[in-house]
């Protein structure tokens, strides 16, 4: 008999993932895989009984030499032996128990082979389709999931490899990227596929508690068939001698005292590492760093709403609201909103800012000229230029984004790792309350039209006056200590909007 403090081998691996990897090292099929050579460990307990009876009822009408061939079916260890508990008053301590009860037998009759053969073993194979059917269940369902799971995680990984080499450009070299390449544009991108993933790990680890606990049920009904097959036996050889009678009622005996979840609660204690833990809490994307995640190349320069003024027959529609960014990369993207989750983030609009043309502000308003980036190089070096008219939320927040977008224009603009996250910007104030206008600092330069000229044209020139007579602040003016700060190394102009990321 097997030593009953003797230690089963384990598995190091655990079943549950770390809430701070983007793509955790673990393979996802091990919990299943343990539940399907569970599986197949009873099947192959039940494909012993079977053997067993199967050789009894073959043996009744022979002599007692013959009834050695019964003790060879289950002679052998059972297979997937480690998931059973090795200690008395288990599936383990059962077969044990039938080993030495059959030994002892020595003769049998030929009255009991049709008995058995018709009320003992197609309860035993009744059960060993079902444990066949459970296991078919497990493979299209629960594995099939993990797959998913991987598969998702692949294309995690490489969107996180793809963000790690452009911001590593964007830090080395500065040099221009295509807009589908910004740092910014990759990251969204990088939440919204690990959004994703981490849905189909949810699921996976859903249905993977699901078919834990139906597992404890299953086994439980396994065992009563065990015992009612075994029953069912003990009365067909209940005629026979009484030796045979109390070699058999031992078996029956010990089979029903085995708990019904005796080896269910050995099992989980013994492969608790690997089982899915139902009270771990789910994984959660604000609650996961990844490589890069907070690059200064994709922390941008400022962010915010602006409304912009529709081009060609849509202009009729006037002023439409959306998402504008300027990043590090000196792009001025356009989205609907600033939501990574619900679609992938993809610009609607790019303007490469030094190859534009930026207007002066008047009031609210200002104008930039330039061509469309976001359909690629082949298809920005066919766009044609346009003037594009935005209009922002006040005066101080249209003074913002042009001071950004004229630093990073005039190719001034730079950024450190000490990049903070935009801010609801302060209003500066006098002593009276009072709000102060913004002061300009002035050139004697005669004001030009920069209506439709090129960048080359307009470098250097002063803006068009205003409708109420006023100049303007010149295109290559900075702007003076009473306005707002223009956004130097290190800082992040804000749009002036205090509301959190999705909820513009």
């Amino acid at each position: 008999m097997a030593d009953p403090q003797q230690s089963l081998p384990t598995r190091t691996t655990g079943g549950s993932v770390n809430d701070e990897d983007a793509v955790p090292d673990i393979d996802t099929t091990q919990t299943s895989g343990l539940l399907q050579e569970r599986l197949q460990a009873y099947k192959h307990a039940c494909g012993y009984l079977e053997n067993y009876i199967t050789a009894t009822e073959k043996v009744q009408h022979a002599h007692a030499k013959e009834y050695e061939k019964v003790l060879k079916t289950v002679s052998d260890p059972l297979k997937e032996g480690q998931h059973f508990d090795q200690s008395l008053g288990g599936i383990a301590g059962l077969f044990e128990n039938i080993r030495s009860n059959t030994k002892g037998i020595a003769n049998s009759h030929l009255e009991t082979e049709k008995t058995i053969k018709g009320s003992v073993l197609p309860v035993l194979e009744r059960l060993h389709t079902e444990i066949k059917n459970k296991s078919k269940e497990l493979s299209k369902g629960a594995v099939k999931n993990s797959k998913e799971v991987d598969k998702a995680r692949n294309v995690t990984q490489k969107h996180i490899e793809l963000l790690g080499q452009h911001t590593a450009a964007a830090s080395s070299s500065g040099g221009k990227v295509d807009p589908a390449n910004d740092p910014y544009v990759l990251q969204r991108g990088v939440n919204h596929r690990l959004n994703k993933q981490v849905l189909e790990e949810n699921n996976n680890r859903h249905d993977l508690i699901e078919v834990q606990n139906s597992f404890a049920k299953f086994e439980a009904h396994v065992i009563q068939t065990f015992q009612q097959a075994l029953q069912t036996f003990f009365q067909a050889v209940g005629g026979q001698h009484d030796h045979q009678k109390a070699m058999y009622g031992d078996i029956v005996s010990t089979a029903q005292k085995i708990p019904l979840d005796f080896e269910f609660k050995g099992f989980v204690h013994r492969n608790n590492q690997l089982l899915v833990d139902p009270s771990s809490p789910k994984r959660e994307v604000s609650h996961i760093s990844y490589p890069n995640q907070n690059h200064v190349s994709t922390q941008p320069l400022i962010a915010g709403t602006l409304e912009r003024k529709s081009r060609g027959v849509a202009a009729l529609k006037g002023f439409s609201t959306d998402y504008y960014v300027v990043t590090p990369s000196k792009f001025l993207h356009e989205f609907k909103d600033d939501d990574d989750l619900r679609k992938d983030p993809t610009p609607e609009l790019s303007l490469y800012l030094p190859d534009c043309t930026i207007g002066a502000v008047d009031g609210v308003k200002f104008n930039i000229k330039g061509k469309d980036a976001s359909k690629g190089r082949v298809g920005s070096a066919m766009a044609m230029s346009h003037e594009l008219s935005f209009k922002a939320h006040s005066p101080a927040d249209a003074e913002r984004w042009y001071s950004v977008i004229k630093q990073v224009a005039g190719g001034s603009a730079t950024y450190t790792d000490s990049v903070s996250s935009p801010t609801s910007p302060v209003e500066s104030r006098n002593v009276s309350g009072q709000q102060q206008p913004p002061q300009y600092q002035e050139k004697n330069v005669a004001p030009v039209q920069t209506q439709g000229l090129s960048p080359s044209e307009s470098a250097g020139s002063a803006g068009p006056m205003s409708a109420g007579g006023h100049a303007q602040q010149p295109y290559n003016t900075p702007v003076s200590g009473g306005g707002p700060q223009s956004a130097g190394p290190g800082s992040a102009p804000t749009s002036g909007i205090e509301r959190k990321p999705g909820q513009y």
